[in-house]
């Protein structure tokens, strides 16, 4: 370059080179040979991204003269899904009690479900959880009756009568044989339907996650479950202390899923909440985008501590 010293020439020569087909310069690399503006525009791609790209992307855009690709800025993908901050500002306090409640699990629930697994054979255990969804049904006949749902309102009392018939009580499921389907609704979705959409996230001693909706809620359901209505502590403790471990052993194919997780408070918060979430609202988005939901958002066997295996609630006199 005219005008300039020596070195800044040299220096200079490290940089650039003239390219004869264009006589322009374009960024040489470390042994001088001129670097394909294709790369450069590659690198400088990968330096916007914050990655940077492999050889074979390097190779591929000298080739063709393309830029390297750049997942981050690829316009093809679509939209990351966005979700809702959950409404948690008492999360101090929540995590103070989920540090307890799994404590608590691990000293003593979850020994006792694995006890209960191991000892008990699968089909008693299986009498046992049908026995107990079973006493459910005529929560959920109501609550269902409150939302307007008169059709499930419909199969759940006839879940009832005939599981509690032909079933023997509930132990057997006749009524899945006849096509009556099993949806499980609590007093507390029937708040969230009526318009109480949001919530502030609450963990509770020893029965985990909810929200103040679902507090009140099981206040609201507790009169209606017939476990509640045995009034011999001696018969009613031991079934609840029962439907506990059986709810305990149904969780049991959920623990490896928090096992490794970098934050297991928000883990189960989280997806206790979009779960509650679906239980509430999804008939409604079903019905307005008619798409219909996955399955497993659809299933009603997860099971949450219901009413009636609460020892003592505030409506007891």
């Amino acid at each position: 370059v005219p005008g300039r010293p020596a070195t800044d020439a040299a220096a200079a020569s490290d940089a650039v080179a003239l390219d004869p087909a264009t006589t322009t310069l374009v960024p040489t690399a470390a042994d001088g040979m001129p670097q394909d503006p294709a790369i450069t525009s590659g690198l400088e791609a990968a330096d916007d991204s914050g990655s940077v790209p492999t050889q074979a992307e390097l190779d591929f855009a000298a080739l063709y003269g393309e830029p390297a690709y750049d997942p981050v800025a690829d316009p093809t993908l679509p939209a990351p899904a966005t979700v809702a901050p959950p409404h948690d500002p008492w999360e101090r306090y929540n995590r103070q009690m989920h540090r307890f409640n799994n404590a608590v699990d691990r000293t003593v629930a979850r020994p006792l479900a694995r006890a209960y697994v191991a000892v008990v054979p699968r089909p008693v255990r299986l009498g046992v959880s049908n026995f107990f969804s079973n006493l459910g049904q005529p929560v959920s006949a109501v609550n269902a009756l409150l939302q307007g749902k008169p059709g499930q309102a419909a199969h759940a009392v006839g879940r009832f009568l005939l599981n509690s018939t032909l079933g023997i009580g509930g132990i057997f499921d006749p009524a899945s044989d006849a096509k009556l389907s099993r949806r499980s609704e609590d007093f507390g979705q029937t708040l969230g339907m009526w318009g109480w959409e949001k919530s502030r996230y609450v963990e509770l001693p020893l029965f985990g996650p909810r929200t103040v909706r679902d507090v009140v809620g099981m206040v609201g359901d507790a009169p209606l479950s017939p476990l509640r209505q045995v009034n011999d502590d001696a018969t009613r403790i031991p079934l609840q202390g029962l439907q506990l471990v059986d709810i305990r052993t149904q969780l049991l194919a959920t623990d490896s899923l928090r096992e490794g997780a970098a934050d297991d408070y928000a883990l189960v918060r989280d997806a206790w909440m979009q779960r509650r979430q679906y239980q509430i609202f999804g008939d409604r988005v079903q019905s307005e985008d008619e798409i219909a939901l996955p399955d497993y958002l659809q299933d009603d066997t997860l099971p949450l501590v219901p009413a009636g295996a609460v020892p003592v609630m505030p409506t007891d006199g």
